[in-house]
């Protein structure tokens, strides 16, 4: 189930229900696209990195979650994840970056995404935002970035 409401004029809040338990995610981050391609499937990933060489690699990450995939590389070197659903040959793009903003997140991504995730890796990103840290109520690195802290 799935509720969207607007708060003010940049937040996008979505009310998710997971196993009975609902988590409140908010957005505040400014040209951020946040995308649900994932929705719970099996797959792997494909990343592409930029390697200390300069150049692009492509590499193929098998049972892990969207979450450890992004926390896998150097600061800086991820540029693009990829998600194949099982049973298809067909990626569907959930991250991207543009330069050093991010553009676009899948949301099982988000709601696994702590604060020292993104001090640690995309704090010269528009991820860094201190407003959106107020706005889910995180006070530590251990806290979540876009589901609302009790």
């Amino acid at each position: 189930m799935k509720k969207i409401r607007t708060i003010g004029k940049l937040s996008l809040s979505l009310c998710i229900e997971i196993n009975k338990k609902t988590e409140i995610m908010t957005n505040l981050v400014k040209g951020l696209s946040v995308v649900d391609f994932i929705q719970g499937r099996k797959g792997n990933f494909r990343a592409i990195v930029k390697v200390q060489a300069g150049f692009y690699s492509s590499v193929n990450c098998d049972n892990i979650s969207l979450a450890s995939v992004v926390r896998r590389f150097k600061k800086g070197a991820l540029q693009t994840v990829e998600f194949i659903p099982e049973g298809t040959n067909y990626p569907l793009t959930v991250f991207a970056k543009k330069g050093k903003n991010i553009v676009l997140a899948d949301e099982s991504l988000l709601k696994e995404m702590t604060v020292g995730d993104i001090n640690g890796l995309y704090s010269n990103s528009n991820l860094y935002d201190q407003a959106q840290y107020k706005a889910v109520n995180a006070k530590t690195w251990a806290d979540k970035a876009f589901v609302i802290n009790s």
